[in-house]
């Protein structure tokens, strides 16, 4: 709910515009009959919107501006003479918006909408500096119920001596920093924390990678330490892990029964003194369904996944937080670049929908912030012409429709947003997958994925 101060000696009018926000949007609203009147309630109140009439009886509306505009109100300003000079002049002086009387209320609903998106989005602002300069918890995520429950998990994680952990979501989506913050949070926090993506490397020289290998004649190999070893004490990162061949998946398995490991050409039996966290972008099920993943490793790994939704997914508080923590991060390596973002700069964040998710985010911040060096915050000018450009945002207007209907186009939204990984989308939906694929089927939805 938004605070509204009307301005108009006509008291008709502004009593008119009142019943109107006062019945769409149950806003507050305060009316004011002449520019003295209205200073001293803007002071009193601070509304969120002025509509302010250009003809009072004691002063004009510009007047009325010249007196609270150190406060930067948001102001859509209204006159009886469609004189183009004068609208000018109001866009000029840094009104919102300019109508003319009589004013049709969708156009005022449409100007009002507009307003309180930018009212929004200081209020977000805001919230990011105050956030900023606060002292954030170690576990900081986000905001949103969603990403607070998140947090909860990983510190309920971290405070494990030996849990393994399965961090699913997108490529980009922060599983490396969950990753590092279950690591340097828990009782092996002395240890090292090693990381390996497991698809950046043939199977062969992976397996050397992880296991070690002794020495041999052949190809005058030398002997060296495997990471299961390097990481003993600490935590090893294996990110990507879908895309490990059938028998390392035997051979991680091992490790996970208590076996231990043999060095590749070895035969001593080396045993695993660390933590596995383990990451993918896939949907594990259904790896293990169509027989790429070994199910009894799955179970190993699933004691307690952790999902990372897109950012696409995420409220614009949790967005906000994350660009606030990515621009305090990136500072000390850029001088001289912006400390804070513009409105409409953050408006254009808010609204692209990061296809690359935090690493596409982290870029276009550090991006902005080194063409933007020297001036006071980061700008829409600042920004690549793509983020420039996004309209993800739109105002969904009310169309009646039925529980099944709102249901249906619900599921498909949420199939959408997770490219209709069927395991992610019931998880967020709160429903079991089997229940997720029986509603597929009834509302006879056609979603590519698994």
């Amino acid at each position: 709910m938004s605070s509204v101060l009307i301005v108009d000696d006509e008291r008709p009018i502004a009593d008119s515009f009142a019943a109107f926000f006062e019945k769409h949007g149950n806003h507050t609203v305060t009316c004011a009959y002449s520019g003295a009147e209205a200073i001293s309630a803007y002071e009193a109140t601070h509304p969120d919107l002025v509509l302010l009439d250009l003809r009072l009886p004691d002063m004009t509306g510009f007047d009325v501006y010249a007196h609270i505009r150190e406060h930067a109100p948001v102001v859509i300003m209204i006159s009886g003479h469609a004189d183009i000079p004068l609208a000018v002049q109001a866009l000029q002086s840094g009104a919102e918006n300019f109508l003319t009387k009589p004013v049709e209320l969708p156009h005022l609903a449409a100007a009002a909408d507009r307003a309180f998106e930018k009212v929004r989005l200081r209020q977000l602002n805001q919230y990011l500096s105050e956030r900023r300069n606060g002292v954030s918890a170690a576990f900081a995520l986000g905001s949103s119920t969603v990403m607070r429950d998140l947090a909860a998990q990983v510190e309920l994680l971290a405070a494990s001596d030996r849990t393994t952990v399965l961090l699913l979501g997108e490529s980009g989506a922060g599983k490396g920093r969950v990753a590092e913050l279950i690591h340097s949070h828990s009782p092996r926090r002395t240890g090292a924390f090693v990381e390996v993506n497991c698809s950046a490397s043939t199977p062969e020289a992976l397996e050397v990678a992880l296991f070690g290998q002794d020495a041999g004649t052949e190809n005058g190999r030398e002997p060296h330490a495997g990471l299961f070893e390097v990481a003993a004490g600490g935590s090893l990162f294996l990110d990507e892990i879908a895309e490990l061949r059938t028998h390392l998946q035997a051979r991680l398995l091992r490790v996970f029964e208590g076996k231990g490991f043999r060095r590749v050409g070895g035969t001593r039996e080396i045993s695993a003194d660390v933590r596995i966290i383990a990451a993918t972008n896939r949907d594990l099920v259904t790896e293990v369904n169509e027989g790429r993943f070994r199910e009894d490793l799955y179970y190993r790994l699933s004691v307690m996944p952790l999902y990372l939704p897109p950012l696409r997914a995420r409220s614009r508080e949790d967005l906000v937080e994350l660009v606030g923590h990515i621009v305090d991060d990136l500072r000390p390596h850029l001088p001289a670049a912006p400390p804070n973002i513009s409105d409409d700069a953050l408006d254009r964040l808010l609204r692209h929908a990061w296809p690359g998710n935090i690493r596409e985010l982290r870029n276009v911040l550090e991006r902005a912030m080194i063409i933007g060096r020297g001036a006071e915050q980061i700008e829409v000018r600042h920004l690549p012409a793509e983020v420039r450009d996004s309209s993800m945002a739109v105002v969904e207007h009310h169309v009646p429709r039925t529980l099944a209907e709102i249901e249906r186009m619900h599921i498909e939204r949420t199939l959408r947003v997770h490219n209709a990984n069927r395991t992610h989308a019931a998880r967020e939906l709160g429903i079991s997958r089997a229940t997720l694929i029986k509603k597929i089927k009834e509302y006879g939805l056609n979603p590519r994925g698994r």
